[in-house]
């Protein structure tokens, strides 16, 4: 059995595993890329894989880096089976069209400027007809449910409390007679966390698939975050602000109006103004509708609540838009208020309007709620910078800005070492995915500190020979010294060959047609990588 490693390696998104047994192949999670746009274009390349020969898909939960390009799958050949859980489905059934609808607005906004430009038409990632397609294949199982897929397979969602309908998946394969369980932990939550369970603890696993966004931080009580958001939305109404929320349309926006319906229906707030609070996002809208319609899977705490007669979603000074038209009139109000708006990275949506009118004013204040990835500009804003260029327009940076890890929805180091101490059967190998590799490697040193077990961080395109006793690497894209120079060596050698090539077919028409249209585009290209050759001596010199 083979465990390949196609996504949210040394990284934090595009989650993308694929095992390949004697009879089946099986996909966990197919997710999108986020960040800058280097990891963005990854979303564009061929699958590694031939999308057609995938038997079943499994899918840990609905958020857009684990299920973002479902429909491109789906596009490309897939007609397996997606398996999930009924909420993952339902939210999907929005995420995704959404997504959808991004991909062929980008596509439209970059074929008017490549028309003007006489550049070639291009295509969406998928379309909103590619994503209603992809619903089609999926079916839907309970938490607890141990599932028998084909006599050979057999799964079990338990609960991550991550987000509704969140799962860990345990994973039995029975490959040439030698059965195996594997876990995928998918993204583990925070215990005590409204709305959503506290993440279920498994006996065992001869291999576990973990992840490890925040394995080198401690997280600040969610308690305390969320005295600290009252306080910055208060402060900020006295001096007549506005306070903006970049917030993931699902999960932590419902999160977000629970803790502030808790604190507007019980708190005490004599002293302080009732501030509107605005949800400006359509998927967050539609979402928590899809909230309302699962409670069932609310914790205990958040079902009482309903049972007593209080809508958790619902107060007085809550105000839900959907219209462009509503969105942009928050712009032109001068009035003190809270934007909780998508999208968490603030990378795209409406949030980005939002900011680009209310940064560059000292009195209002922004709050980050949850983790923004490298080359967003979510990080950009948390790392400092001073002037930013938004939706083309050049801003000072001038209001406030709070980062409140309390309210992120993944476990930190401390939690994720007592999920991994509940094992009472301890996985023989740990792989760490889906964090960035300076935090994989200190949660690895943790993890063989605290409990003894070898961790593997795999590179992206490892893929792994899995038997019940051993593991080792079969194939991947890891490049050893030798390799590497050998491989660079070849490159340089082609290119010279095909360079005198071009010259010896050209029969003089090289020097007077090819040379006097491209030589400064060929000299600048030889120049950088002179340059890049001269920092790598630099480099070995120092």
């Amino acid at each position: 059995m083979n465990l390949s490693f196609f996504g949210a390696t040394e990284m934090v998104t595009g989650s993308n595993y694929m095992l390949t047994t004697e009879n089946h192949n099986i996909l966990i999670d197919c997710g999108m890329f986020q960040g800058n746009q280097e990891k963005e274009k990854m979303n564009f390349r061929e699958f590694p894989f031939n999308p057609a020969e995938v038997d079943i898909l499994i899918l840990t939960h609905a958020h857009i880096d684990h299920s973002g390009r479902i429909p491109k799958l789906v596009k490309e050949g897939f007609r397996g089976r997606i398996i999930a859980t009924k909420a993952t489905y339902d939210l999907c059934t929005i995420m995704l069209l959404d997504s959808a609808k991004i991909q062929e607005s980008d596509a439209e906004w970059d074929n008017r400027k490549r028309q003007r430009a006489g550049l070639p038409m291009i295509e969406p990632l998928y379309t909103s007809e590619d994503a209603e397609q992809s619903l089609k294949y999926f079916e839907t199982y309970l938490y607890e449910q141990k599932v028998d897929i084909n006599g050979e397979i057999s799964l079990r969602f338990r609960d991550a409390g991550h987000i509704l309908g969140s799962s860990i998946l345990e994973l039995w394969i029975n490959d040439k007679g030698v059965s195996t369980k594997l876990v995928f932990s998918g993204d583990i939550g925070m215990p005590g966390r409204p709305i959503i369970n506290t993440p279920e603890f498994i006996e065992d696993a001869d291999y576990l698939i973990m992840e490890s966004t925040y394995g080198d931080t401690i997280h600040p009580p969610f308690k305390e975050s969320t005295e600290k958001m009252i306080r910055i939305i208060d402060e900020t109404a006295e001096r007549g602000g506005t306070v903006l929320i970049p917030s993931f349309a699902v999960g932590r926006t419902q999160e977000l109006i629970y803790e502030l319906n808790h604190y507007y229906e019980y708190g005490d707030i004599e002293q302080h103004m009732r501030v509107p609070i605005y949800i400006d996002s359509p998927m967050a809208v539609n979402a928590t509708e899809i909230f309302q319609k699962n409670s069932g899977s609310f914790n205990k705490e958040t079902q009482e609540l309903i049972l007593s007669g209080d809508n958790p979603f619902s107060f007085d000074n809550l105000h839900y838009v959907r219209s462009q038209e509503e969105s942009m009139a928050l712009n032109k109000s001068s009035y003190p208020k809270v934007i909780i708006s998508a999208s968490g990275m603030a990378n795209a949506g409406r949030i980005r309007h939002h900011l680009k009118h209310n940064i560059w004013d000292p009195k209002n204040s922004l709050i980050f709620v949850g983790y923004q990835a490298e080359g967003t500009l979510g990080r950009i804003l948390l790392d400092g910078v001073k002037r930013v260029k938004i939706l083309g327009e050049e801003l000072n940076v001038a209001l406030q800005i709070h980062n409140l890890e309390g309210f992120s929805g993944h476990a930190d180091q401390p939690f994720l070492l007592k999920w991994l101490g509940e094992f009472k059967k301890k996985p023989k190998k740990i792989f760490l995915v889906h964090g960035e590799k300076e935090v994989s490697q200190i949660f690895a040193k943790e993890i063989e500190k605290a409990y003894g077990i070898n961790c593997i961080i795999p590179k992206l395109g490892n893929t792994y020979s899995v038997a019940i006793d051993a593991i080792e690497v079969e194939k991947g894209i890891t490049l050893e010294p030798e390799i590497l120079k050998e491989q660079i060596s070849k490159e340089l050698e082609s290119v010279y060959n095909q360079f005198n090539a071009l010259i010896s077919r050209s029969n003089g028409l090289f020097d007077e047609k090819l040379l006097e249209k491209d030589f400064d585009l060929l000299k600048n290209k030889l120049l950088e990588l002179q340059g890049q050759l001269m920092d790598l001596n630099m480099m070995i010199g120092k």
